[in-house]
């Protein structure tokens, strides 16, 4: 069982943008299937294309300031262009600007591993010019799609603790070795981290990551993590950013209309995989042998919901709410004005209750999300 036969939820709608005119990039964490992705859609066309990989000295070499004939030689005959790794490139938003423009005729694709350089690189000569996306690890749509319902459900447990990284749910059998190998240092965790950032000191990222992934479904207090690891706060403020970039977690504020009590500037951290997460603390014991499974909940369902939106292009704000008095809501999902409040529970027969504060303030629906319902919560239907 293969990852490349896995569909990935944004291969339709990629498909359909080749050929009109525009760039496509797509970016997203190390090793959740960019490449694979892009040669499938590739060679699913019968198209003859050039492949041309960041990684390379050579290539990039070629591609620093290439000139327009320099490139009609790299890019011969033809018509899909795909630059793997395109943050590597100098001057990429450039190259690919005269890629667009001189050779109207291709498809440049190109794929990323962190939004360092890209966000800056590209934004400026590419707008107007590309189509964006954002990929991440296996969805619970696509895996559940792939094995099918009863195996899926089935697998729930492992996938709280493993994740859904492509190579882990290849790999059954050596997941563990696979997920401790992720989040070594100056490995795949923090390759993007420490190259472009810059940073001389990955000790320090490291305890970070560790005492953000204990934090998980916690306010964090930028002041109180850097009094715990020995660093100030705006040092942990510029790490946090990093990180997020190099799409290893994301940030998720507080909503507030000004009430009084309303927690208003802290955040909630999460992963984007529980296996990363799991892995960073060397915690990869069995679910019913753990005392974080409301934390693992938690970030499950919140890295899912984060990918349904973004797969979707939903335009919807993620948010959790909380008073200084301890009322609090997981999760408000604000969407055209429109506010859902969620609160999430492992257990389907532990009742919730929404704070009346919020309900008697605000005009939301609201609904408890267990294991028996959470489906319609990370599926489109």
């Amino acid at each position: 069982m293969g990852i490349d036969w896995i569909e990935r939820a944004l291969k339709p709608g990629i498909e359909k943008r080749l050929f009109k005119g525009r760039a496509i990039l797509i970016t997203g964490p190390r090793q959740v299937g960019k490449t694979s992705l892009i040669r499938r859609i590739i060679e699913s066309m019968g198209e003859e294309y050039q492949f041309l990989d960041g990684d390379d000295p050579a290539v990039r070499r070629l591609l620093d300031s290439p000139n327009t004939e320099q490139l009609r030689q790299m890019i011969g005959n033809s018509r899909l262009v795909f630059i793997d790794e395109a943050q590597r490139f100098a001057n990429i938003g450039l190259t690919a600007k005269m890629i667009i423009d001189q050779f109207q005729e291709k498809q440049l694709i190109l794929s990323g591993s962190s939004s360092f350089n890209l966000s800056t690189t590209m934004e400026e000569p590419l707008t107007g010019r590309k189509w964006s996306y954002e990929i991440f690890p296996v969805s619970w749509q696509e895996w559940q799609d792939h094995i099918g319902y009863l195996k899926a459900e089935q697998d729930l447990d492992n996938r709280l603790v493993f994740g859904l990284y492509p190579d882990v749910l290849t790999n059954r059998d050596d997941q563990r070795e696979i997920l401790r190998e992720l989040v070594e240092v100056e490995s795949y965790l923090y390759k993007d981290v420490l190259g472009y950032a810059g940073l001389r000191k990955p000790g320090e990222i490291q305890k970070l990551t560790q005492a953000l992934a204990f934090q998980v479904g916690q306010v964090v207090v930028y002041q109180e993590v850097g009094q715990l690891i020995g660093l100030d706060p705006k040092t942990i403020q510029r790490y946090i950013e990093i990180l997020e970039k190099a799409y290893v977690l994301f940030r998720v504020p507080a909503f507030s209309r000004n009430l009084r009590n309303e927690i208003k500037t802290n955040r909630k951290i999460y992963f984007y995989d529980n296996g990363i997460r799991n892995a960073v603390i060397g915690g990869l014991q069995p679910l019913q042998n753990r005392n974080d499974t409301g934390a693992l909940w938690e970030n499950f369902l919140m890295s899912e919901r984060r990918k349904l939106l973004q797969y979707r292009k939903k335009n919807a704000d993620m948010y959790f709410w909380r008073t200084s008095q301890q009322q609090e809501i997981d999760y408000v999902e604000e969407e055209d004005g429109n506010l859902s409040a969620f609160e999430f529970k492992w257990n389907p027969k532990k009742k919730a209750r929404f704070p009346k504060t919020f309900q008697n303030n605000y005009n939301a629906t609201s609904q408890v999300i267990t294991r028996n319902n959470f489906r319609e919560f990370v599926i489109l239907q």
